[in-house]
């Protein structure tokens, strides 16, 4: 039977970090090993001794009894970027290149707050933001959070804009 005080306090535990400052895991450039491909998937059951946690417990580590008595906290359920990039390989392999692009987009914005991705994403919306407001997010993002990727994307929403007539003016 699941013990209701234990997976509240883990749920607080995720909301309370999203309100935080600060990244819970740093941004790498692929995963760890070889290439993965179709033969990898899914990665949960042909992975789970390499997949892991910011916190570094692997996914088979992670046990409903650990949380039930409180070995796993909420740091240790939430994504890498590792593992978002060895999504992104498997994507490539079976032809999926454009979600390939959305994990990768995703894995850097792990680091980011999440307060600030919400925030970003109100710029992005039509009308919302002038050319140099999304210029500054496009730089905050690459020199800030290493972002390379997503401050492409909005350097190039940044352009889009002023040519549609779509910025704040």
């Amino acid at each position: 039977m699941m013990d209701n005080a234990v997976l509240e306090k883990m749920i607080k535990e995720v909301m309370s970090s999203m309100n935080k400052e600060d990244s819970y895991t740093s941004k790498t450039e692929s995963a760890p090993g070889a290439r993965m491909t179709e033969a990898n998937y899914p990665l949960s059951e042909k992975m789970g001794k390499t997949i892991k946690a910011p916190t570094g417990k692997t996914l088979d580590e992670i046990t409903i009894e650990g949380v039930m008595n409180g070995t796993i906290t909420a740091n240790d359920v939430k994504i890498a970027p590792e593992t978002l990039e060895m999504q992104a390989q498997v994507a490539e392999s079976v032809g999926r290149d454009a979600f390939a692009r959305n994990l990768r987009r995703a894995a850097e914005l792990i680091a980011v707050p999440d307060a600030r991705v919400l925030e970003i994403y109100n710029a992005l919306r039509p009308y919302r933001s002038t050319k140099a407001e999304l210029l500054e997010i496009a730089d905050e993002l690459e020199s800030k959070y290493c972002c390379k990727i997503n401050s492409a994307f909005v350097r190039e929403a940044a352009m889009l804009y002023e040519s549609r007539g779509r910025l704040k003016k």
